[in-house]
């Protein structure tokens, strides 16, 4: 069971510090929860212990959509990560109009009263579901977030009800022209330097193409073209929409996706951080063997790279043949060089794999440093019979994959989802997806938290591999998936059904 909250405080720092120095070495100061997936690395694991989930902390839940468009009864609109600062100020992106209209609002972790708000004029790329709004918050304490024509806003003193603001156009502001989209969140190195993806619409007078744009720390910005970071390959013109630039534990190595753009094939590539010259490359392929050939990089997806504690890279695609494997995709697995090509998971789509100390799950017996929890969806309608589960891999070692008979990490523990789906009556089995793109993993109390479309959360506690602590947030709803996050004070805070809630005991 996870510790009181009271004694895992006490003992946080020291088991941080012992699972992963590379990742506390990468950091210039503590960030709670600075962005997508956490970090840098996209790890996911909290530095500070989850509190018991017992009862809502705010009095009411916040929108994060104001004017949610609905398809059907499924809700197919990706929301930006929460952040979280040290001085438990909850900061997310706020959609107010039905195609465009974004804010950043600030609110106290401990009642939910609003801090500061700051309006954008950002508009979305040309998009099916509709693309995260993604901010970030630098290890020096600066919010950035995007804006219209490839800008970006930031916000200094985030704790306080006012700050400097100011604007940056990473190709120059003589240059300035509204084609320009951001399609990705932002990442910010140990040093401030930020990064993100954006897309070209139309013919712009500069010569500017879609590609990865760098903004330093003194407000200088760089970029280079998607076609150029693949080295030009033939057909890669965009970077993969909602695919949040991930850094190596150094923060010398950039990752991010590439492709031809919708549902299409492409490559990872890593760059220089400082400079964003091309290092490498590596198609990314369905690992079945013949007939199947280049995985597809959706748009409508949020998978973003993972960079473990060794260097290892993990990125989330879809299979080459759309259904062929009930469209569960594949997490493909590379050395950091992007050199070798190791065994893969049994599920990538829409998913972004978070990283659990080995020591977290106590019945693991193997040899690995870290495991990996990902989502583990096995889709009715594409002939997985509705089995939706959670699961922990162990990246180094293998199994034989049920569905495929391909070579797939091995499951070290899984969890179904425990509510039946009654929209599959055909699968008697079958039950609600987990609505998951980065899970919150909380070392000390060894568990994650995990979020469902039947419209709770979960604690997945790794001791007894049970789902403990279902708490109520809404009556549930088929969406676009999710990130749950941990605050400062070990507050949960997880979206569901356009609204924010911040849960604890």
């Amino acid at each position: 069971m996870p510790l009181p909250f009271s004694q895992a405080k006490a003992v946080l720092c020291m088991a941080a510090l012992l699972f992963s120095a590379a990742l506390c070495r990468a950091q210039s100061i503590a960030v709670p929860w600075g962005g997508y997936g956490h970090d840098a690395q996209h790890t996911g694991i909290s530095a500070v212990a989850a509190q018991t989930m017992s009862a809502f902390h705010w009095p009411v839940p916040v929108e994060v959509d104001e004017v949610p468009q609905y398809s059907g009864t499924s809700l197919l609109i990706h929301y930006g990560s929460p952040l979280s600062t040290q001085g438990n100020t909850i900061i997310f992106p706020v959609k107010t109009g039905v195609s465009d209209g974004f804010r950043m609002e600030a609110r106290n972790g401990a009642n939910g009263a609003v801090r500061w708000t700051e309006a954008s004029d950002y508009t979305l790329p040309v998009h099916n579901w509709v693309p995260s709004f993604g901010a970030i918050l630098t290890p020096k304490n600066r919010l950035w977030f995007p804006g219209a024509g490839g800008k970006v806003y930031f916000r200094d003193t985030p704790d306080a009800a006012t700050g400097t603001r100011g604007q940056i156009v990473f190709y120059g502001a003589e240059n300035y022209d509204v084609a320009v989209k951001i399609n990705t969140p932002i990442t910010s190195d140990r040093y401030g330097n930020i990064f993100f993806g954006f897309v070209v619409e139309g013919t712009v007078t500069n010569g500017l193409v879609s590609g990865i744009a760098r903004i330093a720390e003194d407000g200088t910005g760089s970029w280079v073209s998607a076609n150029a970071a693949a080295e030009g390959a033939g057909g890669i013109s965009k970077v993969v929409h909602n695919c949040a630039p991930a850094l190596s534990n150094d923060h010398r190595t950039l990752y991010i996706a590439v492709h031809g753009g919708g549902y299409s094939a492409g490559y990872l590539v890593s760059l220089n951080s400082r400079t964003l010259a091309p290092i490498a490359k590596v198609r990314l392929k369905d690992p079945r063997p013949s007939p199947y050939d280049d995985a597809l990089l959706p748009y409508d997806g949020t998978a973003s790279p993972t960079v473990g504690p060794d260097g290892d890279v993990y990125y989330g695609v879809l299979e080459a043949s759309t259904g062929s494997n009930h469209y569960r995709g594949w997490m493909l697995h590379f050395d950091g060089a992007l050199a070798v090509v190791k065994t893969p998971g049994a599920f990538g789509w829409d998913d972004t794999a978070s990283v659990v100390p080995s020591a977290s799950v106590p019945s693991y017996t193997g040899t690995s440093q870290y495991l990996l929890l990902t989502k583990y969806n096995n889709y009715a309608q594409a002939g997985g019979g509705g089995l939706n589960k959670v699961a922990i891999l162990d990246p180094n070692d293998t199994m034989t994959d049920p569905v495929t008979g391909a070579s797939v990490m091995k499951e070290i523990i899984t969890a179904l989802g425990p509510t039946p789906d009654s929209e599959y009556p055909a699968f008697p089995g079958a039950v609600r997806e987990w609505c998951i793109n980065t899970a919150a993993v909380d070392p000390v109390g060894k568990c994650a938290i995990v979020n469902s479309e039947d419209g709770k959360v979960y604690r997945w506690d790794f001791v007894t591999n049970t789902l403990i602590q279902p708490f109520t947030l809404t009556t549930g709803i088929g969406e676009a998936y999710t990130p749950t996050i941990i605050g400062v004070d070990g507050t949960i805070y997880a979206i569901s059904n356009a609204m924010i809630f911040a849960i604890g005991q």
